[in-house]
């Protein structure tokens, strides 16, 4: 059957400064909370780092031109926070000087700037004086977000506050498997809440500006918990893993509210709530825009005795990626038919969706990349059919425009559509670019 988009559906790509820019002590940038953590021994696979990346910072002109090439309608990137207050209170023109020849460029070839303030990189003044931990990163987010909309004003009509929350605070504070690398439950919680409080300062002073057309949302990664058996242990075990990852973070931003099963769960390993202040859920919770969902897999969930939240993740029988993650389209179509009935009505995007495969370039220069086209191509279907049925997904953001570095994963792992050769920055398109010209041009699926 034959998947048609809608003349004004969205096809991008997305990105993120540190793992694209390089260029990490020029022009006045500070260091980051990932600069930092890539010196630390054992934290990065190979102790590779972000200071040169696809040195985007110098070859964004060569980048916004590939993109033009196949015809991509937005471009979803984030801005660096160092690189504009590189110190506490300390404005930097040419950091933002950056930003704004990127859009200039992007916007004279017709390629809809999508800007995302937050994409994990704290300052590492921030971190210093206590980061997402203390209150005051409300107040010192806010402040960057407002010179970031004066700056920019009405050149960018798509903002996202945050990505993936979960990953910012979880996965960074309790899991320890990203920036700044600590193992504490509460500490999490903390950040956590204050960056979906930082969200709420951020909307609200967008909203002053009045710019028009202009839209701001937040964008949640959202990975589906399905039990491993029908067991009750199971059940009860999936559920937690879905308040842990989704309703943590859905919750406050549309109910207002935190999961009490999960208050629960949490009070056997900190004592209370006090950091959640009178007013602060009212202002998580305040009106979005749109809502981005980053979606990559599903995880398969069983009761488990000797993990701390008594659940852990186990192996499904699907294909898996590089990532060594499940390639699952049928729960991404489960997932935005789950927000539509039980949380909101707003726009989606899909702000990020992709997968890492074992890229290589062949002997007539080219990378042939069937598996991940195979694997868009499933999603997307599924993207049409959500909206067949009224889901209101305006877009979709492919992860990712080249390939990068992917965090803890270091160069080892390839989402790019452009193959990058990281020793001379050479950039090839993989067959999957081609494929995906070919798509925003017909706007069908077989």
């Amino acid at each position: 059957m034959v998947k048609e988009f809608k003349e004004n559906f969205i096809f991008g790509v997305s990105t993120a400064s540190y793992q694209i820019e390089g260029a990490t002590a020029e022009d006045g940038r500070s260091p980051s909370i990932w600069d930092v953590f890539c010196k630390t021994p054992g934290k990065v696979y190979g102790s590779h780092n972000g200071d040169i990346a696809c040195d985007h910072y110098h070859r964004y002109k060569e980048d916004v031109e590939l993109m033009a090439g196949i015809g991509i309608n937005a471009y979803r990137f984030s801005i660096s926070w160092s690189r504009i207050f590189p110190e506490k209170g300390k404005y930097n023109p040419k950091g933002m000087e950056f930003y704004k020849k990127l859009i200039n460029e992007l916007n004279e070839k017709g390629i809809k700037p999508v800007v995302t303030l937050y994409h994990w990189d704290s300052p590492i003044w921030v971190y210093k004086m206590g980061g997402w931990l203390n209150r005051d990163s409300v107040k010192w987010f806010k402040e960057y977000a407002v010179k970031v909309f004066e700056e920019l004003n009405d050149s960018v009509k798509l903002w996202i506050t945050h990505n993936e929350p979960f990953c910012a605070s979880i996965f960074s504070y309790y899991e320890g498997m990203h920036a700044p690398g600590h193992k504490n439950l509460r500490e999490a919680l903390i950040v956590a809440h204050h960056i979906l409080l930082s969200h709420g300062a951020a909307v609200e002073d967008f909203r002053k500006f009045n710019f028009k057309d202009s839209k701001i949302g937040i964008t949640l990664n959202l990975t589906p918990s399905y039990p491993a058996s029908s067991s009750k242990e199971d059940i009860k075990a999936a559920f937690r893993s879905d308040g842990y990852s989704i309703r943590w973070f859905l919750d406050p931003v549309f109910k207002a509210s935190y999961p009490e099963d999960m208050k629960e769960v949490y009070k056997e390993f900190i004592d209370g709530f006090d950091f959640v202040s009178d007013g602060d859920l009212r202002k998580i919770s305040i009106r979005n825009d749109f809502l981005g969902v980053n979606y990559y897999s599903r995880e398969l969930i069983e009761f488990s005795q000797d993990s701390e939240l008594k659940f852990r993740k186990i192996h499904g029988n699907f294909e898996r990626t590089e990532m060594d993650w499940e390639i699952v389209p049928e729960s991404l179509y489960d997932l935005i038919i789950r927000l539509r009935k039980e949380y909101t009505r707003i726009p989606i995007y899909i702000t990020e969706n992709g997968a890492a495969f074992n890229d290589r370039i062949t002997k007539d220069g080219k990378v042939h990349d069937n598996k991940r086209i195979d694997y868009l191509e499933d999603h997307l279907k599924k993207v049409v059919e959500l909206n067949q049925k009224g889901a209101d997904i305006r877009g979709y953001f492919l992860w990712s425009l080249m390939d990068n570095f992917e965090w803890q994963h270091g160069y080892s792992k390839r989402f790019g559509i452009i193959y990058v050769n990281y020793e001379t920055q050479e950039r090839i398109l993989k067959d999957s670019a081609i494929w995906y010209k070919d798509l925003i041009k017909k706007r069908i699926i077989e």
